[in-house]
């Protein structure tokens, strides 16, 4: 993963090799995708038999990349008499590619210039898990000028199409063109390659459902560069700091999707190559931390999955009543239900998190509407934390799947199956109550008594609401807190043990506002300690813990996002200092990715590494970790919408030296936000 490149729009994305081919393999990441669907598997170059190496790669955007290229090994560089030059760009259902032959001899010079071409049609989630059988076919059919690879399974089908502007010998696995170029004279070809998502009939899906399918790369420039305008304008002393910035605002981009629900309302999809799809949490969670820099993306977010509420009870796909979905594919596994993906309902946090951010929206926006429009479906989600989500009916906030085949074990953000444990390493039964679950809980009844309240006009739902909430944060101090250790627990069991080991959960529970004050300074105490903090960020589980390891997906690697809202909860408790080690121990980090900060990188301390060492196989970009950067923006400039104003109070590490957060949008117009390592700050109306 970490050695591909990669273009994308929404869930159109391919990655490739750094020369531009793709070979997949059995088990390969690299593929071009869309719908969930790998529609190309192997994509090769070469000219006169012979593979191509990059020396330079351009990506000037993240829906296009140029690739220079030379044959053969690189002690052929310096006698190169050909190059080639590479130029891909997404363009509505699928991309397009032109090739240069460059001949740089002082003669003619004939050329056999090859691409091959083929396909699996690969689900996306049959390449991360172990190889599966499919019952499907696989065709191949030479036509005129173009190629088509296809898969039929039952009325299932999906094609991939192969155009070519210059003539070529076409076979059923790829292209051949026989070319003759003049002395230092050039030859081009533009090849499109279409993945269609086909009807019985024949006809794409999505023919008359999305215009958004059908841009070009002309107005994918377009929309880019408004995109950026439309965004607040950063300055700032610390190079790192702009170019992480620019460089997740171009990401995040790039991740919007429009599912085909609302075509017009694209949202954030999840992130590359595993979870390009409609999303809950991570939509969730990165339109909560981009709401001062893009708010429209919460609108788009709030209301698709407002469509997608659980409305029954549904073993196989974790849906009850009132549950906001984890995830929604439209590829071969989903359509015969094979896994439980369309949707899938096997979150406990996207209902709390739901209506958080319905109610953090409105407070920046002003927009009422949407709060009204969406009360039945807040209510709802409110009802299914008490009714479905307290499974003991002791007023906390439980999972356990309904479908024990294929359903998560863990269903908070945490959800691999090792990620809840005991100190020693022991996993705990089911079901069980995590500490951060709690916490969404608690803050989206206090936040849903506001919405009640003051849009709803029902005070007496509200003031249920907040008696609730405040009962749970009595009850949560009492019963998850560890004495011998003075942190919170991990989760809890059925039975009320405490699940004890040390991660960095606990940091969530500053965010929500759960935890008694008397006891933040221990927690704060806990993640800035050497167990938990490695230097570049918090780990997901403190060192010493039996199951810890710095290159465990969740024990023990650190997560930008999970610091992201660690860093806010230590804000909104008044460490505005230790906040700031974390915004800078963050930016550092994305220093040594070129702006763009991985999903997880590994736990290693910071004095034995150098430099952060990057998950094997992390999602990038990743919505929640492209958005993590402007959330500690936010933190560090001490953002908050105060009714109809923003509040500005910034706190800044030297390093950050002066900051300017210009054209703030919110129910205010447009805010600027300027702060400097000294404390001083203005703001002024725009």
């Amino acid at each position: 993963m970490n050695e591909l490149v990669r273009i994308l729009d929404g869930n159109n994305f391919v990655l490739s090799d750094g020369n531009g081919d793709i070979d997949a393999g059995p088990r390969g990441a690299c593929g071009f995708f869309e719908m969930d669907t790998r529609f190309l598997s192997q994509w090769r170059l070469t000219v006169n038999g012979e593979r191509l190496n990059a020396l330079a790669v351009d990506d000037p955007h993240h829906f296009e990349m140029r690739f220079f290229l030379v044959p053969g090994k690189p002690t052929h560089y310096v006698d190169a008499t050909v190059s080639v030059i590479r130029e891909r760009c997404i363009a509505g259902t699928g991309f397009e590619e032109r090739l240069t032959v460059l001949n740089h001899a002082d003669r003619e010079v004939d050329f056999t210039v090859r691409l091959a071409a083929d396909s699996d049609f690969s689900p996306v989630y049959s390449i991360i898990a172990k190889p599966m059988e499919r019952p499907g076919q696989i065709y191949r059919r030479v036509e005129e000028g173009r190629l088509r690879l296809g898969y039929r399974r039952e009325k299932f089908r999906r094609e991939t199409v192969i155009a070519t502007s210059e003539p070529a010998r076409i076979d059923e696995y790829g292209l051949t063109y026989d070319i003759r170029i003049g002395p230092h004279q050039r030859w081009m070809t533009t090849l499109r390659v279409d993945g269609l998502v086909l009807r019985p009939d024949g006809e794409d899906v999505r023919e008359h459902i999305s215009p958004h399918r059908t841009r070009t790369a002309g107005q994918l420039r377009v929309e880019l560069d408004r995109w950026l305008a439309r965004a607040p304008q950063l300055t700032c002393d610390w190079e790192a700091l702009a170019i992480t910035y620019r460089r997740s605002l171009v990401d995040l981009a790039g991740l919007r999707f429009a599912p085909l629900a609302l075509p017009d309302d694209p949202m954030p999809a999840a992130g590359l190559p595993w979870a390009a799809t409609v999303t809950g949490r991570d939509s969730l969670l990165c339109s909560l931390q981009a709401l001062h820099v893009a708010p429209e993306l919460a609108h788009a977010t709030l209301r698709v999955l407002g469509i997608g509420q659980g409305a029954n009870l549904d073993d196989f796909r974790d849906e009850e009543p009132g549950k906001i979905l984890r995830q929604f594919r439209y590829g071969e596994l989903s359509a015969f239900e094979e896994r439980p993906e369309s949707p899938y309902y096997g979150s406990a946090d996207t209902t709390p998190l739901f209506v958080i951010l319905l109610d953090e929206y409105e407070r920046w926006t002003g927009d009422a509407a949407l709060v009204t429009e969406l009360e039945e479906q807040t209510r709802a989600a409110l009802a299914w934390i008490d009714e479905y989500g307290d499974i003991m009916g002791d007023g906390y906030l439980w999972y356990r799947s309904r479908n024990g085949a294929s359903g998560l074990v863990n269903q908070g953000w945490k959800d691999s199956p090792d990620a809840i444990s005991y100190r020693d390493g022991t996993l705990p039964g089911l079901p069980r109550a995590t500490c951060e679950l709690q916490g969404y809980a608690y803050d989206a009844k206090v936040r849903g008594a506001r919405l009640a309240r003051e849009f709803w006009n029902d005070p007496a739902y509200a003031d249920r609401l907040e008696r609730e909430a405040a009962a749970l944060r009595q009850r949560f101090n009492r019963d998850f807190w560890i004495d011998d250790g003075e942190y919170f627990a991990l989760a809890l069991e059925a039975d009320g043990r405490q699940v004890d080991a040390l991660s960095s959960n606990i940091g969530h529970l500053l965010w929500s506002g759960i935890v008694d004050e008397s006891r933040a300074d221990r927690i704060v105490a806990h993640l800035l300690g050497p167990r938990l903090f490695s230097g570049w960020g918090v780990r997901t589980l403190a060192k010493g813990e039996g199951r810890y390891n710095p290159l465990g997906y969740h024990v023990g690697t650190v997560w930008p996002f999970d610091n992201s809202l660690i860093a806010w909860g230590l804000r909104r408790y008044g460490y505005a200092r230790e906040a700031g080690i974390l915004a800078e121990a963050m930016l550092d980090a994305a220093h040594y990715f070129d702006g763009r900060l991985p999903e997880s990188f590994a736990g290693y301390d910071r004095d034995v590494t150098r430099f952060p060492v990057s998950y094997p196989t992390a999602n990038s970009p990743h919505a929640v970790t492209t958005a993590a950067p402007f959330l500690l923006l936010r933190v560090l400039l001490g953002l908050q919408p105060l009714g109809d104003n923003l509040v500005i109070m910034p706190s800044l590490p030297a390093r950050f030296g002066r900051i300017e957060l210009l054209d703030i949008p919110g129910r205010w117009g447009r805010r600027d936000a300027i702060g400097n390592a000294h404390g001083q700050r203005a703001s002024a109306s725009r």
